[in-house]
């Protein structure tokens, strides 16, 4: 069976719930088991799962104009992985999370692309046209972003904010990476 992580860090739950939709995007692929991984909850069985992955899909809300710190923690944490080149040909995506529109959440998923790549991993981007009134609530990716996914919430607690449609762009692009996992782990 085709297996793919979701691993993320959530400082606030916004980034968490959007974590949760993209694992449920992996989950609606039959064949294919999700493993949803909070980056400060990492141990050694954390590594194996990782290491078993067919693809490792990257989630952290963008701060100050990039990744959040504890996903860097993780990231860092990962070196041992590079050394032996234990996630080369995975397939990798990415999402993230801000309060802006922008955030320079571009800047958070070029280091997850970059990230991956050093792993000589496959990126996945979005296939989700933009939005046809960009910035409406009711439209999928209305953001905009083609690299990976890039949801907004309000200033607002996480059970009302990001709202539907960015959570089902998520959930969509979990899907496609995990098809992509499947037809290159099979």
């Amino acid at each position: 069976m085709t297996s793919v992580a979701v691993v993320y860090h959530s400082g606030y739950g916004h980034t968490a719930k959007v974590a949760k939709a993209v694992e449920e995007g992996v989950q609606s692929v039959a064949g294919v088991t999700a493993h949803l991984v909070n980056v400060n909850e990492v141990n050694d069985a954390t590594w194996d799962v990782l290491a078993k992955a067919d693809g490792i899909i990257f989630g952290a809300p963008t701060y100050m104009g990039g990744a959040s710190g504890d996903f860097k923690k993780f990231a860092d944490a990962s070196s041992k992985v590079w050394f032996t080149q234990g996630w080369k040909n995975k397939v990798a995506g990415g999402f993230t999370n801000s309060m802006s529109m922008s955030g320079d959440k571009l800047s958070t998923l070029q280091y997850f692309v970059t990230f991956a790549m050093q792993h000589g991993m496959i990126w996945v981007g979005n296939a989700i046209p933009g939005a046809q009134k960009p910035g409406d609530p009711n439209e999928l990716n209305r953001v905009g972003s083609w690299v990976g996914v890039m949801t907004q919430s309000d200033n607002a607690p996480a059970e009302v904010t990001p709202p539907a449609k960015d959570l089902e762009t998520a959930k969509l692009y979990g899907a496609r990476v995990a098809e992509y996992a499947k037809r290159l782990g099979g």
